[in-house]
């Protein structure tokens, strides 16, 4: 059956290599004969169909619809990436969401079945409170304070102790900068930085990890003000800019107030250092980026707005050409808990060492493959001894 040949449409082949960001010549060395199946001089096996398949990130029941389907994101898109409207999300962008629909979905079940209660924080804000006093209110409920923070050796601990307060109080967080376990597919920070599933059960934020530290901070306080909105969506929170929806403005109000308070920028601010001094010393003392100084300096008053453009233009260029986003390697199954939350990972393993969940879906929600790499998953959870 593998050498019978299938009639591939040239239409959704072309579809399915722009849809993956890929040209013909990229795939040409595992499939000799891609092009020929584009102009229809001969045609793939279904074999083939189904590698060329998983190679550009399609279903393979794609290929056989009459013509290219509508993929809209499956939550608001609050993205205005270099000013403009994204209209097409990536395979990649895609598929991290509804992973983590998956695992938001089953976590839901899980907390119904285990009795956990509803959090109340959820939904608990509206864009007509103040940011300070939702800011206020989140860093109370998290139990964070700016002092300790400040007092943290590097942005990594600070953002370390955000995700774990975040989690300790009911949300599920999840970092990655790939999809799933997949190290071949890499999330694309210039298409986005983050989004949240609001659930009163299992509210989740998940974090683009291939930007920096210091980056992660503010779009994890952004997506938890999405959180006490009740507002799902995907974002690409900048500092620099102000959104078009009024959603964006309102969570990088609160965000901004969240890592940074106009109180406390205010007793920190020495009028006599010159702007690149300021934004270095105040960025390591709150744990943020200089972006979110910059903008917090122009928010209180002590620059103009033409100091605040010049300077986020020379500082955005200054941290781009460092590249300080995230990578691979280290500790397998630290990185694993940080992808998936350790919430979520130990309820996972927890359920399935009890019956309750098949290690098959239980593999697939973790990213694991092997049946020791379970287990000592388990035992560096602490749910296993």
């Amino acid at each position: 059956m593998t050498t019978d040949r299938i009639l591939a449409n040239p239409e959704l082949l072309h579809w399915s290599l722009d849809r993956a960001g890929l040209e013909v010549l990229d795939l040409t060395g595992r499939f000799p004969k891609l092009p020929e199946w584009l102009s229809q001089e001969s045609q793939p096996t279904l074999r083939q169909l189904e590698q060329f398949a998983r190679a550009v990130h399609v279903p393979i029941g794609y290929l056989f619809l009459p013509a290219p389907p509508e993929e809209p994101l499956p939550i608001p898109d609050f993205r205005t990436l270099a000013g403009r409207q994204v209209t097409r999300p990536s395979p990649n962008l895609l598929d991290a969401i509804y992973l983590c629909q998956q695992r938001q979905d089953w976590f839901t079940e899980y907390a119904r079945v285990h009795g956990l209660a509803a959090l109340d924080f959820v939904g608990s804000a509206n864009t007509q409170q103040s940011p300070e006093q939702v800011a206020n209110g989140m860093r109370e409920k998290l139990g964070l304070s700016i002092a300790e923070r400040q007092n943290l050796s590097t942005w990594t601990d600070a953002l370390r102790q955000m995700i774990s307060q975040a989690e300790a109080a009911g949300v599920l967080v999840m970092a990655s900068s790939i999809v799933g376990s997949n190290s071949h597919r890499k999330l694309d920070v210039a298409e986005f930085r983050g989004f949240a599933l609001a659930d009163a059960l299992a509210p989740l934020v998940f974090i683009n990890a291939a930007d920096s530290k210091a980056a992660q901070m503010f779009t994890l306080a952004h997506e938890l003000a999405h959180i006490w909105l009740g507002e799902s969506g995907v974002s690409d929170p900048d500092t620099g800019c102000l959104p078009e929806p009024e959603v964006e403005r309102w969570c990088n109000a609160v965000a901004a107030e969240f890592l940074v308070p106009l109180e406390h920028l205010q007793q920190a601010y020495q009028p006599e250092e010159d702007i690149k001094t300021a934004i270095q010393r105040l960025a390591r003392s709150f744990k943020v980026s200089t972006l979110v100084i910059l903008r917090r300096l122009f928010d209180a008053g002590f620059i103009e707005q033409g100091t605040l453009w010049q300077s986020y233009q020379e500082e955005l260029a200054r941290i781009r050409a460092l590249d300080t986003g995230g990578s691979g390697g280290g500790d397998f199954y630290r990185t694993l808990s940080t992808r998936t939350g350790k919430n979520f990972a130990r309820a996972v393993v927890s359920s399935t060492l009890e019956g309750q969940t098949l290690f098959q879906d239980a593999f697939r929600m973790l990213g694991v493959r092997k049946t020791a790499t379970f287990y000592e998953t388990a035992r560096q959870l602490g749910v296993l001894l």
